[in-house]
């Protein structure tokens, strides 16, 4: 069999290590990844890489940071380890001239729970996944263990925690024990807000599984005394997957890969994913969008417990009668809390209000996790947009900006400052967004942006603009319609102006821990109860490869509430 090994650049240039393994057999073209589990190291799967059942694969698979002979230290947000398979992935079709579509993942564990993470957030297009005993549920065997943590964390945020799981609990296999006994690559400490965060994560990723479409095998341990298995039956009956399958392995332990009959569970994956490949890929679009207009006409016209109705009518009369007091609620019931002026406000991030108590009602408000996340898809944004100004800088082309409904842009104004040569237009159909934009400008002597009253919904809005943007920004509006047909008509008008091999940028949101809270507290800016229906990033994805764009990379914040996605136009 041979081997190589090597390291990559993760997502924020970190360096991570990584093997790759062909067995001697004819190659199928198609690549492998393996995961290894929380403790554990790449080194480990070397034996899962030697099965006869895969060869012809090329099997690709990476240490984790603080794993292994990755020289990182271990992270302390488990959204990271997300990124990093995203890197990954990226990576390997980059070196092996691939696409997602070529790609299976095996994924144990924690790793698993990275990997359903994963698809959910970024909507992959691999052919599918098998998740070995995931850890959507860990067994921390005292109570409160979680609640206690996040209190310790408070007190000491880098507290490392060192795992209580034995060998015998993973494996009946003693030769097996053995070898993970005298492993010196083992890693028995973690830090305690990674293993917080994963548990955060996974409850989130469990609930929302409806917007998994991935082809996914799921290989339940019914004697694992790590992770719960009943939590792993309630995520697979979620999945809206076209293509599924459960399987339990009686009397297995947590190792099910290391366990005497292994070869049972290597038999399930390799056959599961020879179907995967032989068929054609299907992501469920249409499921998507059922399941979210669902959860959306049950919160419009649903109803809710009395303790709900008291709880969201005692706070929409205390917005109304002393939210003067503080600048964002003030502006939120003046405009709307989805409109420019209440962006720009939380962007600032500066509590204002009327007396002490007024900035201490502002303060709350603008660190509610909505607006937080709101705030992280702006550095993502401007992150992004740099990037792509760049790129268009290298190619030796002039850059032309234009965001659709931008507000007063704050963040564009700051943009066209910092490159004197691009050229930003800004449009918005609220006259005061756009007011408000141009006082802004002149303010911070910018004469490189140019603001416009438009409907970003109106085709004839895009005909005989002026110029041709080779970068379109579509940030935080399609949000607020749940209507693809009306989102269509910008698409269309996008593509009328945008440059051939030109950039969309735009932002989604796949999850939202306060739809509920927001519709039945904050008004929108048409002074209607602000209800919105979420995209899962697949169908996202799907409604702008359909007018012709290619997701190239993905940003998404550390609560998966918000993302920001780069893709690339091609008329053909």
């Amino acid at each position: 069999m041979k081997r190589t090994q090597n390291i990559f650049n993760t997502f924020d240039n970190q360096e991570l290590f990584y093997r790759t393994w062909e067995q001697d057999a004819p190659s199928n073209g198609k690549i492998l990844i393996l995961l290894h589990r929380g403790h554990e190291h790449s080194g480990r799967l070397e034996s899962i890489a030697a099965q006869k059942a895969f060869e012809g694969y090329k099997i690709y698979s990476y240490d984790n940071r603080g794993h292994g002979k990755t020289k990182v230290e271990a992270t302390y947000e488990f959204m990271n380890l997300v990124r990093d398979l995203d890197a990954f992935v990226a990576f390997v079709c980059k070196e092996e001239g691939k696409k997602q579509e070529d790609i299976f993942v095996v994924a144990n564990s924690v790793a698993g729970v990275v990997a359903s993470t994963w698809v959910h957030d970024y909507a992959p297009k691999i052919r599918g996944m098998a998740l070995v005993a995931p850890a959507f549920k860990i067994k921390l065997y005292f109570p409160f263990a979680k609640e206690f943590l996040k209190l310790a964390i408070m007190l000491k945020p880098k507290l490392n925690i060192k795992s209580y799981v034995k060998s015998k609990f993973l494996t009946h296999n003693v030769e097996e024990q053995k070898k993970y006994d005298e492993d010196t690559l083992i890693t028995p400490n973690i830090p305690a807000r990674q293993l917080t965060t994963l548990l955060d994560r996974a409850q989130r990723v469990v609930g929302d599984a409806a917007l998994i479409s991935t082809p996914t095998l799921v290989l339940s341990a019914t004697k694992d005394y790590v992770v719960d298995s009943a939590v792993q039956g309630d995520f697979y009956a979620k999945l809206s997957s076209a293509k599924k399958r459960f399987v339990k392995l009686e009397g297995f332990f947590h190792g099910v890969l290391y366990e005497e009959e292994h070869q049972i569970a290597i038999d399930e994956i390799a056959s599961f994913m020879d179907e995967c490949f032989s068929e054609e890929l299907v992501l469920e679009k249409e499921k998507h969008i059922d399941f979210t207009q669902v959860e959306r006409d049950r919160i419009a016209y649903g109803s809710l417990p009395l303790c709900k109705e008291a709880f969201y009518g005692i706070q929409r009369f205390s917005i109304e009668k002393f939210g003067f007091m503080s600048k964002g609620m003030s502006i939120g019931n003046k405009y709307g809390f989805d409109s420019g002026v209440t962006l720009d406000h939380v962007y600032a991030n500066q509590p204002e209000g009327k007396t002490f108590v007024g900035k201490f009602m502002d303060k709350n408000y603008i660190n509610s996790i909505g607006w937080r996340g709101i705030r992280q898809r702006k550095a993502n944004m401007i992150s992004s947009v740099q990037v792509k100004i760049d790129a268009l800088y290298e190619e030796g082309k002039e850059v032309v900006i234009l965001d659709i409904a931008g507000g007063p842009a704050r963040y564009l104004v700051e943009i066209a400052k910092a490159n004197p040569s691009v050229k930003v237009y800004v449009r918005d159909y609220q006259e005061q967004n756009v007011e408000e934009g141009r006082a802004l400008a002149v303010e911070m002597e910018v004469e490189n942006i140019f603001y416009e009253v438009c409907d970003a919904f109106d085709l004839a809005s895009y005909e005989n603009v002026g110029f041709v943007p080779n970068i379109v920004i579509v940030s935080g509006v399609f949000e607020l319609f749940s209507d693809n047909e009306l989102i269509a008509n910008a698409m269309k008008g996008i593509t009328q102006i945008i440059q051939n091999e030109g950039y969309l940028l735009y932002t989604g949101q796949p999850w939202h821990p306060q739809l509920e809270l927001i519709a039945n507290v904050l008004g929108n800016h048409q002074q209607e109860k602000w209800i919105m229906r979420r995209r899962s990033q697949y169908e996202l994805d799907a409604l702008f490869g359909e007018h012709g764009f290619e997701k190239e990379r993905m940003l998404i914040d550390d609560w998966g509430i918000f993302t920001v996605s780069s893709a690339k136009y091609s008329d053909a």
